[in-house]
């Protein structure tokens, strides 16, 4: 598919289907039609039409006429306009695209009309963003695949073509954005048949050497975990049938001064989790491949921090296993010691992520970075305390919490915090070991979790934990994520993050 903008545009390119906004003012029956950005022509044409009486520009509404020329009209309804902001701009775009991509081939948008608050860059931005989040499709697997009908887009603008520039380079940066969350959804949608640790760490190394320039790499595999001493995350992986790895990868901006933040991403990697001996039952053990949806995340932010040469450093760490059953898996009430020395008991092989996190933590704090951001998809908890739609972050530094709260609320994702308070940090320990991977009740479980994985952050580094589980697959609220399958959501949260480091 070509996208082009088209700036200084007296007329649409496209003689097949053009598409225009509308506003609407007003509610209810008193409610009126705001067609300020469309021709004379078509504003007289649409009104000899009988049934344009009753469009009003609601928000999600449309309207489609042909004229006597023959070309076809799109109208957006955007609803009122004081209440337009970018995430409605995204969902305008990612009904479009669905009404576009199989029925025409060559297509005009006339975006001036979709601008928010005349500021075209940060539109087209998240314009590119909202297109190829939603023409994403996961059809590797299909004997039939539905290929788009659409070849161009022009996107047109009667602004100056002094302003194209930005514009453009704005737009590039959606798309390169998005492009990386569809490729972390691509790893989160692979089948575990076919995704498992080793393989997952070889897809991994392949993308980076094909499109990341300048990046590191660095592989751990068994008898390196071993002689880092990551007793909890061997543990989860005894059972497997595929050795562990460690993915390291390093992100140095080609200017650096002192100032120069470094950041570290660590996620869980489990690309199938049965629950070892704490088996899952059977309905629960389904879509557990989407549970190395944390490590997709990271590397999708990482990538998308190279490609768009953010300038603070990124070290990123992907922890990955599956967890199953054989007679070397791990048994409940096992005794591990963990990297940095700690001793655990794991009464729950089911709470397998925060072994696995945990002394990845402990790898990643040797290098003494800015902070440290996890992602997992670590509690069914964080689904009863905040539903499907809403990403928990906890950590040791309010700073850096409130950093990404703030991100998210940037790019209008939902983030929201949980504390970690004394009595669960007491909770996690242990009576025969220093700690226990879960705790004395099933109450507050994500932010037990967290307490657990607290002990394995470097004493003085600031850390966060973002529990993913409701958010990392099927977000059917949102029109530019799939209804089913991996969202990429948080992506965008972390990219914005790390690009207000400065």
């Amino acid at each position: 598919m070509n996208i082009q903008l088209k700036f200084n545009a007296s007329a649409h390119s496209s003689d097949e289907l053009v598409i225009l906004p509308s506003f609407s003012k007003g509610k209810g029956d008193k409610a009126t039609l705001v067609d300020s950005d469309w021709t004379k022509e078509l504003r007289s044409t649409f009104k000899t039409i009988k049934s344009a009486g009753t469009f009003k520009g609601a928000k999600g509404s449309s309207f489609q006429f042909t004229t006597t020329e023959g070309l076809s009209v799109l109208i957006i309804g955007l609803g009122e306009k004081s209440d337009y902001d970018y995430e409605a701009l995204r969902r305008a775009t990612a009904g479009i695209a669905k009404k576009i991509s199989s029925s025409n081939e060559k297509v005009s948008i006339m975006i001036d009309g979709f601008v928010v608050k005349n500021k075209i860059e940060e539109s087209m931005q998240a314009f590119a963003e909202a297109f190829y989040m939603t023409t994403y499709h996961f059809d590797k697997y299909l004997s039939k695949k539905n290929k788009p009908k659409l070849k161009t887009l022009f996107v047109e603008s009667s602004q100056k073509t002094t302003a194209l520039k930005k514009a453009q380079a704005a737009f590039d940066h959606g798309q390169k954005v998005a492009e990386c969350v569809n490729v972390g959804r691509d790893f989160v949608n692979e089948p575990p048949n076919v995704l498992n640790s080793v393989t997952y760490a070889k897809e991994i190394e392949k993308d980076v050497k094909a499109n990341l320039k300048g990046v590191k790499v660095k592989i751990l595999g068994k008898a390196e975990l071993k002689k880092e001493k990551m007793n909890m995350f061997l543990s989860v992986n005894n059972g497997s049938a595929h050795d562990a790895r460690l993915v390291h990868l390093e992100y140095t901006p080609k200017k650096t001064t002192k100032k120069t933040k470094h950041i570290a991403l660590v996620g869980k990697g489990l690309t199938f989790d049965t629950g070892g001996y704490s088996l899952k039952p059977g309905g629960s053990m389904m879509n557990m491949k989407f549970d190395m949806a944390g490590s997709a995340t990271v590397y999708a932010a990482f990538r998308a921090a190279v490609l768009l040469s953010l300038d603070v450093k990124v070290s990123c760490f992907l922890g990955m296993t599956d967890n199953a059953v054989n007679e070397h898996a791990t048994m409940p009430d096992s005794i591990v010691t963990a990297r940095n020395g700690k001793t655990v008991e794991i009464l729950n092989t089911d709470a397998e992520g925060r072994l696995v996190l945990g002394d990845v933590l402990s790898y990643a704090s040797d290098l003494k970075p800015d902070a440290i951001i996890d992602a997992a998809t670590l509690t069914g908890a964080c689904l009863v305390a905040l539903g499907t739609e809403v990403c928990a972050v906890l950590g040791n530094d309010k700073k850096l919490t409130d950093s990404l709260l703030s991100a998210a609320k940037e790019t209008d994702e939902y983030m929201w915090p949980l504390p970690i308070i004394e009595e669960w940090r007491d909770d996690m320990k242990g009576s025969m070991s220093d700690l226990k991977n879960i705790g004395g009740s099933s109450f507050g479980g994500t932010a037990k979790a967290a307490a657990f994985l607290e002990n394995f952050v470097g004493e003085g580094v600031s850390w966060a934990h973002l529990d993913i589980a409701g958010v990392g697959d099927s977000q059917k609220h949102l029109p530019y994520c799939p209804s089913k399958g991996a969202s990429g959501i948080i992506v965008r949260s972390l990219v914005r993050f790390l690009a207000n480091q400065k």
